[in-house]
């Protein structure tokens, strides 16, 4: 008699582990994102909402690096490969984006920095990185990131031997959102018209 009760323990004891298990799945790509934003791991950056309070004499050089997606259909690359600035000051970069095909295309860029431990302390104010860019056949786009990096990565165990950074992009061809969507149809029919 205690052998289906036994069963049904098991059974339950199953169901719950499964259950545990596609929670815990689905939580990790929301956990891992937000563990990434927070210590800076795999270069993930920092946004801030406006320039450092903070500007040391010590100088830091920023690399510049670009990648595209080979079905993009773009040509992507900084206008700048390298700056030199003071820990703390803010800058400001420019990347050129082209539409290199015969119909719009809409991109959205992924984005890290090296060394990895660098990314606790690289700020980004503003970026192109923060929505999707469309470009329309042949369109050119001189798109800016306005940046800075903490005067903290110099009191840091890890980070304050680090005096160069390569913030590195690649554009990933994406679907317009549905607004955007919408306004690029309403252009392309009134265009055709």
């Amino acid at each position: 008699m205690t052998q289906p009760r036994s069963n049904g323990r098991t059974v339950l004891t199953l169901v719950g582990v499964v259950i545990v298990m596609g929670a815990l799945s689905w939580a990790a790509v929301p956990f891992y994102n937000w563990f990434c934003r927070v210590t800076g791991y795999g270069g993930t950056t920092n946004v801030a909402e406006r320039a450092s309070d903070v500007v040391l004499d010590e100088k830091i050089r920023i690399r510049f690096d670009s990648n595209v997606d080979p079905n993009m259909g773009w040509t992507f690359r900084p206008l700048q490969r390298e700056m030199e600035l003071r820990i703390g000051e803010n800058a400001i970069a420019f990347y050129e984006a082209i539409n290199t095909s015969d119909v719009p295309i809409t991109g959205t860029a992924s984005y890290n920095v090296a060394p990895d431990v660098a990314g606790y302390f690289f700020n980004k104010i503003e970026c192109f990185c923060f929505t999707e860019q469309t470009l329309q056949p042949g369109e050119r786009v001189e798109m800016p990131v306005s940046f800075f990096v903490d005067a903290g990565i110099v009191d840091d165990r890890d980070a304050n031997r680090v005096r160069d950074i390569t913030l590195s992009y690649t554009f990933h061809r994406s679907e317009p959102s549905a607004p955007k969507q919408a306004a690029l149809k309403e252009a392309t029919d009134k265009s055709i018209n």
